[in-house]
């Protein structure tokens, strides 16, 4: 790819994935609501409100490939999901329609399906099941991403994202892990195949106790290598598991089923 766009490049999991796509693309273009500081010689910052329906359009111009971080993350007002995940992913179709519609990666979630048990083991073709508003959001998220692309034909992996992050930080996410590693490799995988289409991936490491099966999309290449399961005595060690009858315990959601639904001011 000539340019690769990353937006929520500011954000934890952004922040984290910037500097590995370097090879990816000869410019990495990182956007975010807020300054991203220094650039490297093969970035460029845009600051962008995906609110903003003229700015996403300037910020996707250009672009080859599409990874959308950006966006809240975390159960909050709907106010400010609305913004960001339900007008803001408009926008950014819109966007990629207009300017010769480049692949897609979408970060979707696990609280797409966060009241499922967590002794059931899910394909692609679960019914949703969110466990809050931003579950929701990225329910909209996927479905806005379908019409698209039976629409117009715009490709999108649909990445629900389990725990990316450095290390795995409780008992579920021994299920729900990705590492940043299996992240990269998906993520080359997504842009590197002939044919995407508008697949769901999960995005978990090679887990001992995973959930999820991404068997459908085999055709991808995409082989995670890490695994949870070596960190197991080390947060054994640091807390106790929660009680079976505890929500944490009992759904794949985990914590995110006993969020409110947060009051606007």
């Amino acid at each position: 790819m000539k340019r690769l766009l990353l937006t929520g490049a500011a954000g934890g999991l952004g922040s984290a994935m910037r500097g590995r796509l370097k090879g990816l693309a000869e410019i990495v273009r990182v956007s975010d609501i807020v300054d991203l500081g220094p650039v490297a010689d093969h970035e460029e910052a845009v600051v962008c409100d995906l609110g903003d329906h003229s700015a996403v359009d300037r910020l996707v111009a250009g672009c080859d490939g599409i990874i959308h971080l950006g966006g809240i993350s975390v159960e909050d007002k709907f106010s400010k999901i609305m913004n960001a995940n339900l007008l803001g992913l408009y926008n950014l179709y819109e966007a990629a329609r207009a300017n010769g519609m480049p692949r897609i990666l979408f970060a979707s979630s696990n609280h797409t399906i966060g009241f499922y048990r967590q002794d059931e083991y899910l394909d692609h073709e679960a019914p949703l099941r969110p466990d809050g508003l931003y579950g929701v959001s990225k329910c909209f998220g996927e479905a806005l991403a379908r019409m698209y692309f039976e629409k117009f034909g715009q490709e999108t992996a649909l990445v629900r994202i389990g725990s990316c992050m450095e290390k795995p930080k409780s008992h579920r996410m021994l299920s729900t892990w990705m590492s940043y590693d299996d992240f990269l490799s998906m993520i080359e995988c997504v842009f590197r195949a002939p044919r995407l289409g508008c697949p769901v991936i999960w995005g978990c490491s090679n887990n001992d106790t995973r959930w999820w099966d991404n068997s459908h999309v085999s055709y991808l290449g995409w082989h995670p290598r890490d695994n949870a399961e070596r960190f197991r005595g080390e947060i054994d060690e640091a807390m106790p598991k929660p009680r079976p009858d505890d929500p944490i315990a009992i759904y794949q959601g985990g914590p995110f089923v006993n969020d409110p639904i947060f009051p606007e001011d």
